[in-house]
């Protein structure tokens, strides 16, 4: 399972995803992807972000059993403690 949150990027760039994965809400995608795909895709939305910032959110074999990457600047920061990802959200 992926979940990826995107904010402030093109319409052509949502639109490209929908080819893959389902877009429950505006700038949310969810979908079930290999992992190469998942990278493929993860690639292609940070070069098409165009100033915009995405997420991304997939099962990992770790404590939490999940992790995420950030690109650009989004309105949620990931933190690292420890080895526990947790959002901070940012007052800018």
């Amino acid at each position: 399972m992926a979940v990826m949150i995107l904010e402030r990027v093109p319409p052509s760039l949502r639109g490209e995803l929908t080819r893959w994965m389902l877009e429950p809400k505006a700038g949310v995608f969810v979908g079930s992807l290999s992992a190469m795909v998942r990278d493929k895709l993860w690639e292609k939305v940070c070069q098409g972000a165009n100033g915009g910032a995405c997420m991304l959110i997939h099962n990992a074999a770790n404590e939490q059993g999940f992790t995420m990457r950030s690109w650009g600047n989004t309105s949620r920061i990931v933190e690292d403690y420890e080895g526990l990802l947790l959002i901070r959200v940012s007052n800018d």
